[in-house]
């Protein structure tokens, strides 16, 4: 999980907008310089719009990576992402990044990637199962959500789902779904979960990974209003290796962490 010095701040435009589920939309943007350095985990910070409402720039995990331009998947949830969901082709934006750290994946360390996600959660994951596959490492993604209309699987690849009301894939949650998995699948070596997903998910998840000694690093979410550690706004509370309580700045110690930081 090593954390990306080349940051820069780009002025661009939006070059696309695909929708990609309900009230979720996939956007690209001409980054160069981010794509160059960006690595699967890794988030961009948005200014949405020129003016100063909202003042603080919104985080997104970088979706993709495809030549110089970078993806981001947006939910439209308040006042930030409905001016991306409602943007149009040739909008101009400010990108910050590539921020953070990044998924752990050459540490040779496991035959095979379960990638784990839940709703929005799947937005790294595309990236991800890109970088694995070039590296030749097996991968399946685990994709749960409430129902169908939540699950959110366009463009990946090896997808078993689950939803909570049974109405497609597995009938029950993302846990549930692995737990499954694993006892069907004997013949997969070492094994490593990668997840993303709301902190209910990843808690239950973490904890079920440390009861059974399966490595796992979790992508969390939070309020990231510079990107780079000085608004003090991405605090969040993890265990230390003594099992003590510390706190963090996501945005400058994640948005990945170990899984067993999680559990509590």
């Amino acid at each position: 999980m090593l954390q990306n010095s080349a940051i820069a701040d780009v002025r661009t435009h939006i070059s696309a907008i695909r929708p990609a589920g309900a009230d979720v939309a996939i956007l690209s943007m001409n980054c160069p310089e981010i794509a160059a350095s960006a690595r699967p985990g890794n988030f961009v910070n948005i200014k949405v719009n020129a003016t100063d409402q909202p003042l603080l720039r919104r985080p997104f995990c970088i979706h993709n990576v495809h030549g110089d331009t970078i993806d981001v998947m947006v939910k439209n949830v308040g006042r930030g992402t409905s001016l991306l969901c409602e943007a149009s082709c040739g909008e101009s934006l400010l990108v910050l990044g590539p921020l953070g750290n990044s998924f752990g994946v050459g540490t040779g360390d496991f035959d095979t990637a379960l990638l784990v996600s839940g709703g929005i959660g799947t937005a790294p994951m595309l990236f991800l199962e890109k970088t694995l596959a070039a590296a030749g490492i097996p991968f399946h993604h685990l994709v749960g959500g409430r129902s169908h209309a939540d699950l959110l699987t366009v463009g990946l690849s090896n997808v078993t789902t689950s939803t909570d009301d049974g109405s497609e894939g597995f009938h029950g949650n993302v846990v549930q779904l692995l737990e499954k998995h694993l006892a069907e699948q004997t013949d997969a070596g070492r094994v490593k979960v990668f997840a993303c997903g709301p902190n209910p998910m990843l808690r239950a998840l973490a904890r079920f990974c440390r009861d059974r000694a399966i490595p796992c690093e979790l992508s969390l979410e939070s309020v990231m209003g510079c990107g780079v550690g000085i608004c003090y706004g991405c605090m969040v509370e993890l265990s230390n290796a003594d099992g003590e309580k510390e706190s963090i700045l996501l945005c400058r110690e994640g948005p990945v962490i170990d899984g067993n930081r999680f559990t509590a």
